[in-house]
């Protein structure tokens, strides 16, 4: 038997190094671990990662074992801002400090970054313990999430209720993009999501984000027949949002449900809500899921009442003013 001093070391390596045939037997198991613990297919983002790679375009970082990869994580750029858009560590070898010797690397690369002065991060698939500290703790932030799925069979049995203040339910189409980015702003002004997100602070962020999740894959594919919008029977303006895409074949995501605090309390969320969920179990859906952050526990509680569990818990990291 080898000493345990005999185990190969952990080495860190520029993503730009790394042949894409090294890669791929971790890429696969990436793509089933999406698919056990979140239902998501994740073999299109997986194609992304090879294409980039096989370019030597792709900036991050991989951690090698001897000859083995055993993780992943690369970034993107923003103007001001850097995004950690995939971090992924082999179950076998998910030890905290493998995780945060990875994610310690892409934070200083773009810590090191001209112009980055902000840096976020959604990392679903990163199991470091809540109290274990992060890289560059002086300027990072953490707000845990969840993961929350609903199953069909709970979606259909979902009542219809009448809300309280008088609105119309309209399906999503392009024209109603713009609106749909002042109640984004409006929604999320103070709001704790407004921390991890800085897309949610303005108009001009929220236009960003909508634009983000309607024309680029990396929330899945957006759903227009899953999506709605609440108008406003007196104003006539767009006062809520629920947008959805579709993350396999039999799961959807609900990737935005907001509505402007004057409605608050009128049930026009859960109507939204439950025209979204309807909408995808009427798409072949088995399960949709979602997203909140752990502090917002009114969301929470809809979402139970609802028939939504939680699946897992996730952070979502910040680092700023470095």
């Amino acid at each position: 038997m080898a000493a345990v001093s005999d185990a190969p070391l952990i080495q860190v390596c520029d993503l730009r190094q790394v042949a894409v045939a090294e890669l791929d037997s971790l890429l696969e198991e990436e793509i089933r671990v999406w698919e056990r613990e979140l239902s998501w297919d994740f073999r299109l983002s997986a194609d992304l990662v090879r294409r980039f790679v096989q370019m030597k375009s792709l900036t991050g970082f991989a951690l090698r074992s001897g000859p083995d990869l055993i993780g992943y994580a690369y970034q993107v750029c923003d103007e001001r801002k850097g995004l950690i858009g995939d971090f992924y560590v082999r179950p076998s070898r998910q030890s905290s400090g493998n995780e945060l010797l990875l994610l310690g690397e892409i934070v200083d690369s773009l810590m090191h970054t001209p112009g980055v002065r902000r840096i976020e991060s959604q990392l679903m698939l990163l199991k470091a313990p809540i109290n274990q500290p992060l890289p560059f703790a002086r300027w990072a932030t953490r707000h845990d999430r969840y993961f929350m799925q609903i199953s069909a069979e709970n979606i259909v049995r979902l009542p219809a209720k009448e809300t309280t203040h008088r609105i119309r339910v309209q399906p999503w189409t392009d024209r109603f993009q713009e609106e749909a980015a002042h109640v984004i702003s409006a929604a999320y002004r103070g709001h704790i999501d407004s921390e991890i997100n800085d897309q949610y602070r303005n108009i001009p962020g929220a236009r960003r984000f909508l634009t983000n999740i309607v024309r680029y894959p990396g929330c899945g594919h957006f759903a227009p027949g899953a999506s709605f919008v609440a108008v406003d029977d007196h104003s006539g303006r767009v006062c809520g949002v629920c947008l959805a895409s579709m993350v396999s074949s039999q799961s959807g995501h609900v990737t935005q449900l907001c509505v402007i605090p004057g409605v608050r309390g009128t049930r026009i969320g859960y109507e939204l809500l439950r025209t979204t969920l309807t909408a995808l179990t009427n798409a072949n859906c088995r399960s949709a899921s979602l997203t909140v952050t752990c502090a917002n526990v009114e969301a929470i509680e809809l979402y139970e009442r609802c028939g939504f569990v939680i699946r897992s818990l996730f952070p979502a990291l910040v680092w700023e003013d470095f």
